[in-house]
């Protein structure tokens, strides 16, 4: 192969730039967009393998990749892709909106829409990414001024929204533009994003009693309390975030009848306020056990991905919280394993704008650290992974004895749901690490679950196990929870718990160089495979089912993050829920010697 060409205007201006442009490119190739994978011929340079993708009209596009098995077979790597003509030139291509002008074409014409709309994300994820390297002194140095320097004083629901501000700043394990959000610009991201830890004041909007259907917590505001007498007995005071107010807001209360209805404080200040890693949810600063979720008319992982909150979803999270509290009343080596927050507490009126979600965390964290499993691999202030500190306060720095420590619990709890025939969409933002010590210094990890809507149930695996106690919705709206076998609990518990809880970790510690992969993959499969033995070896039995469709599978479901929300409409895609649309990648459990 004939050494190709860089040009300024499309090869990576710096580090950053680089760096997204890999990881969404390694996204189009896991997911085969245009079928760079399906449809491309291995071929060997001098600097490694290419994959060659014959684009017609007398044009080939070649990707460099390496070899990587997390989630995919191969990686893209530097210096990114590379077209060439039958005239004999060629260019090496190493901007996303190069590469997706590039792609696009390849595209069918129903599509090239949506390689516009991903080609946006990217540029606003780039922005985001160098807004984050141009603060993070700033921020850092505001999280220790708050929280102090030492990660073992951050504890309790406080200490929790510091590490969510460390776990903003680091990239999905699967979405590549994961830090993007649409239509926000910088000023916006500094007042509003987890990212920035910032502090602001909620709004208010008092609307109608008889057009809200839900309840709100003990004591919260009313209008008199807010200025607005005379009002008591007639509305209830719903939050509003800032991002919210405006033309969105206007058209959803036209919508609903209530333009005329509606009263707004003046001069009144709203609750303080501080995101958590879910934007659109805030923690009240006088009492930060109080998470308030409210929408936010923006986008993220995938422009249909709308930060809005569907009233269906608020019962959905309630029916998902009663389901796991009666499982584990069940089970009692977990009642002590597995705390979740109370997420029944809600009120809507009747429009995805208007609605909001009061979250509880439980009591009883006030000296442990709360860690989402987001923010393990994140940077502490000093540099160094949150997980290294972790390691070091309760293992004495042993990487692999804390990453057995998470992976036991994780593990027993969700292959016993799948027993029930239950899988949930607890990724890595979802599930949070719950640190102290037993009563004689052992250490102890539990689990902290929250958004419980969007789970998977096979309702015959959960009538089997509940008997009369499993009545058919279960007080679910989401028909789309419901099936009569295992494929789709078995392909959510893959794709998030194994890929997205465990296997990116794993994953990640091996590249920050922490333990060789193979290593830590090993501890990952016996951790699994311990927890999946207790279920039983039955034929066709859930125990059974895990070993197949997981332990022994050649290959594994894996999210097409990108493809069902943004590039393809869900017509095109054939998505019926762009959070569960899958391709595959190779097994990395799968043994091969004495190593996995």
């Amino acid at each position: 192969m004939t050494a190709p060409t860089a040009t300024d205007d499309t090869f990576p201006a710096d580090r950053t730039e680089a760096d997204l442009v890999i990881r969404v490119l390694g996204a189009l190739l896991r997911e085969d967009v245009v079928g760079l994978r399906s449809a491309g011929t291995p071929t060997e340079g001098q600097d490694g393998a290419w994959l060659r993708r014959t684009a017609g009209n007398g044009r080939s596009l070649l990707v460099p990749v390496t070899a990587d098995g997390f989630q995919c077979e191969c990686a893209a790597r530097l210096p990114l892709i590379r077209a060439e003509s039958d005239n004999g030139t060629s260019v090496i291509h190493g901007t996303c909106d190069a590469i997706l002008t590039e792609l696009r074409a390849l595209a069918e014409p129903a599509d090239r829409e949506g390689f516009d709309a991903f080609a946006v994300e990217c540029r606003q994820t780039l922005g985001t990414m160098r807004l984050h390297a141009a603060t993070r002194g700033q921020v850092m140095g505001e999280l220790t001024d708050r929280h102090g320097h030492d990660l073992a004083a951050w504890q309790g629901a406080a200490g929790a929204l510091a590490f969510d501000t460390l776990a903003a700043r680091l990239d999905h394990p699967v979405y590549p533009t994961a830090r993007g959000r649409s239509g926000l610009g910088d000023t916006q991201l500094r007042s509003y994003a987890p990212e920035f830890h910032s502090r602001f004041a909620l709004r208010w909007l008092a609307v109608p009693r008889d057009a809200v259907t839900g309840e709100f917590p003990h004591a919260w505001p009313t209008p008199a309390r807010l200025g607005l007498d005379g009002l008591d007995r007639t509305h209830v005071v719903m939050p509003v975030h800032p991002l919210t107010v405006g033309a969105d807001l206007e058209d959803a209360l036209g919508e609903k009848g209530l333009t005329d209805r509606v009263a707004v404080p003046v001069g009144t200040s709203g609750a303080e306020a501080v995101p958590t890693l879910s934007m659109r949810t805030v923690a009240l600063t006088c009492d930060p056990t109080l998470h308030v979720k409210v929408p936010l008319p923006t986008a993220t992982l995938g422009l249909r991905n709308r930060r809005t909150i569907k009233p269906g979803t608020l019962v959905d999270g309630a029916a998902g919280q009663r389901l796991i509290e009666r499982i584990v009343a069940l089970e009692p080596r977990l009642r002590d394993t597995v705390l979740h927050a109370d997420e029944t507490v809600h009120a809507h009126a009747g429009h995805e704008l208007l609605a909001v979600l009061f979250r509880r965390l439980p009591a009883g964290l006030d000296d442990c650290l709360v860690v989402p499993m987001a923010a393990l691999l994140a940077e502490a202030p000093d540099g160094r992974l949150v997980f290294d500190h972790l390691a070091d306060l309760f293992h004495d720095g042993d990487t692999a004895a804390l990453l057995d420590a998470c992976l036991t619990p994780l593990f027993d709890w969700q292959t016993t749901l799948f027993g029930y025939g239950v899988a949930l969409e607890s990724h890595q933002q979802n599930i949070s690490l719950v640190l102290d010590r037993y009563a004689d210094g052992r250490p102890r990890v539990r689990l902290l679950l929250k958004d419980n809507d969007g789970p998977r149930v096979n309702t015959v695996r959960l009538r089997e196990r509940l008997g009369d106690d499993a009545p058919e919705s279960l007080g679910f709206d989401d028909p789309r929870t419901f099936g009569t076998s295992d494929g789709p609990v078995a392909d959510l518990f893959t794709t998030i718990t194994l890929h997205l809880c465990a296997g990116a970790l794993a994953f990640g510690l091996a590249r920050h160089g922490r333990a060789p992969l193979p290593e830590l993959l090993r501890l990952v499969r016996d951790r699994l495979a311990e927890a999946v033995e207790r279920l039983g070896t039955e034929p066709g039995g859930p125990g059974d089912v895990l070993r197949t469709r997981v332990l022994e599978a050649p290959r594994l479901p894996v999210k097409a993050m990108v493809t069902a929300g943004t590039l393809l409409s869900k017509e095109r895609s054939g998505a019926t829920d762009i959070n569960k649309h899958y391709t595959s990648g190779p097994n990395y459990l799968l043994r091969q010697g004495r190593s996995v």
